[in-house]
């Protein structure tokens, strides 16, 4: 852990993050120094599984003032951990990209670090995937020149790192091209019709009966492998990326009180990077299988997605809408 690297991330939680109205106005509010276990409070709220509450998250079901909407493409190649205000995203998302390796993306609107990164490019199905949140901003480092055009003519507010210089810095104390990084306030300033936080389909609730009891679930990738260890003294799920603990660079180790693994197709986009390898297109308009992982057990779902626009539901064998814990998710695609 670089010394600059512990000052972004401490800037990125705790009291440094940042809450925002609907007006727009941006106030700086306290947060407890233990934003990353944010989801870690015993549930206070009535226990159903209906449309999202007045004053909460409809991405995390805590209570929040909605921002505008947020999605940053974060490296994890191993020279780029750990990673800065990753703790902070509502939503993080796990991507196989080409040569089985793996990015994330982190999606913002209840909180806003000061900084966050290492940010890498953006891949064709971002952009499926990210039409569920309406049009929300998209920070990233940049993309291969076929892909720009397909970019620049989505609905979302793509900010890339060539397009929006000055939102984002190098840390010298880390090796190129693992050293990018971004401040979300400046990106969404740019972006100031961004789309605030919406019904995306997650519920949040009580756990449901049944369910088989998971000590850890791996999802692996040819060159990746992502193991979430149900932790009984923090109540949430501990990630390990490669077989090591994935940290913060404020030391803390990643991870949340739910987890789902989303199996989905694929296949080999149109595009590829630049040693010919084709990045694969996740699919994520669709149905098929999913597994919850909550509370120290592991719960069969279908997910289904009916149109790009539309959110992604989650549903038990008994027709019931699977209840997520209260807190940050993580969204892992798996093959099917």
């Amino acid at each position: 852990m670089t010394a600059r690297a512990s000052r972004l991330d401490r800037a990125g939680s705790g009291s440094g993050a940042r809450r925002r109205t609907r007006v727009g106005t941006r106030l700086l509010a306290t947060v407890a120094v233990g934003a990353l276990t944010m989801g870690t409070a015993q549930e206070s709220a009535p226990a159903d599984a209906g449309a999202p509450e007045q004053g909460r998250s409809p991405f995390t079901g805590m209570r929040a003032q909605q921002g505008p909407v947020l999605a940053v493409k974060f490296d994890n190649a191993r020279m780029a951990r750990p990673h800065t205000g990753l703790a902070q995203a509502d939503i993080v998302y796990v991507e196989k990209v080409e040569g089985g390796m793996s990015r994330l993306m982190g999606v913002y609107s209840s909180r806003l670090p000061q900084a966050v990164g290492p940010v890498r490019s953006a891949r064709e199905s971002d952009v499926e995937l990210l039409r569920q949140f309406g049009r929300p901003a998209l920070a990233y480092s940049g993309v291969r020149s076929s892909l720009n055009k397909m970019l620049k003519q989505s609905p979302l507010y793509a900010r890339s790192h060539g397009r929006l210089p000055g939102a984002y810095f190098r840390d010298g104390n880390r090796p190129a091209p693992h050293n990018l990084f971004v401040r979300p306030e400046a990106v969404l300033r740019s972006a100031p019709k961004a789309d605030h936080a919406a019904d995306i389909g997650f519920r949040f609730g009580p756990a449901p009966a049944g369910g088989s009891r998971t000590a850890a679930r791996t999802v692996r990738y040819a060159s990746a492998s992502h193991t979430f260890s149900w932790s009984p003294g923090e109540r949430r799920w501990l990630a390990s990326f490669d077989g090591v603990p994935a940290r913060s660079t404020s030391g803390a180790q990643l991870g949340a009180r739910t987890i789902v693994i989303q199996r989905v197709s694929m296949p080999p986009s149109r595009y590829k990077d630049v040693n010919g390898a084709a990045t694969p297109y996740i699919k994520t308009v669709g149905s098929g299988r999913a597994t919850v992982l909550r509370d120290g057990k592991a719960y069969h779902t279908q997910w289904k997605r009916t149109s790009p626009e539309g959110g992604t539901t989650f549903t038990l064998s008994n027709g019931q809408r699977m209840p997520f814990a209260r807190g940050q998710v993580w969204m892992v695609f798996a093959d099917r």
